[in-house]
């Protein structure tokens, strides 16, 4: 599948809000949530459309003020076109989001449990930094991971 990826704007609210209920069962954004992210925080948003024209995925990229480091805040593809590489697509135009604005790593917080986005995150060199326990609503774990964006850094893993 061949996604359109595109800076989020405010008429996609309705969209994301469906989109973080189908892809997450607990610690999800609510629309409110979403609406500050869209339009207050100090963030990037991406989202992915096929052809139709409909949602099927996004990813929040949180900046900090005189920080180097930026986060990818939330991130998630529709089930059924996981593995197609929406993800990879989006994720690849976040990095470069923060390359352009200076920053020199990228961080990321993952649920344990989540062997299919953790595998992605390695392909695209991120390493494990540290584990997080009880870090989900649920009380599952997380992995927080990092990958510098720095060109002549090899993106090893840090403090695994």
């Amino acid at each position: 599948m061949t996604a359109l990826l595109r800076s989020a704007q405010p008429g996609d609210l309705a969209a994301l809000c469906q989109l973080e209920q189908l892809c997450f069962t607990t610690d999800h954004f609510n629309r409110r949530q979403l609406w500050h992210l869209l339009n207050r925080a100090h963030a990037i948003t991406w989202v992915a459309e096929d052809e139709a024209r409909q949602l099927v995925g996004y990813a929040t990229l949180l900046l900090r003020r005189n920080s180097l480091a930026a986060r990818l805040y939330s991130f998630c593809v529709h089930p059924e076109v996981q593995g197609q590489g929406v993800g990879r697509r989006l994720l690849s135009t976040l990095e470069s989001e923060a390359r352009d604005r200076g920053c020199e790593s990228l961080t990321l917080e993952v649920r344990a449990d989540n062997r299919r986005a953790r595998a992605l995150y390695r392909r695209m060199g991120f390493g494990l930094r540290r584990w997080l326990d009880d870090y989900y609503a649920d009380g599952c774990a997380a992995w927080q991971m990092e990958k510098s964006l720095l060109a002549s850094d090899t993106g090893q893993v840090v403090n695994a």
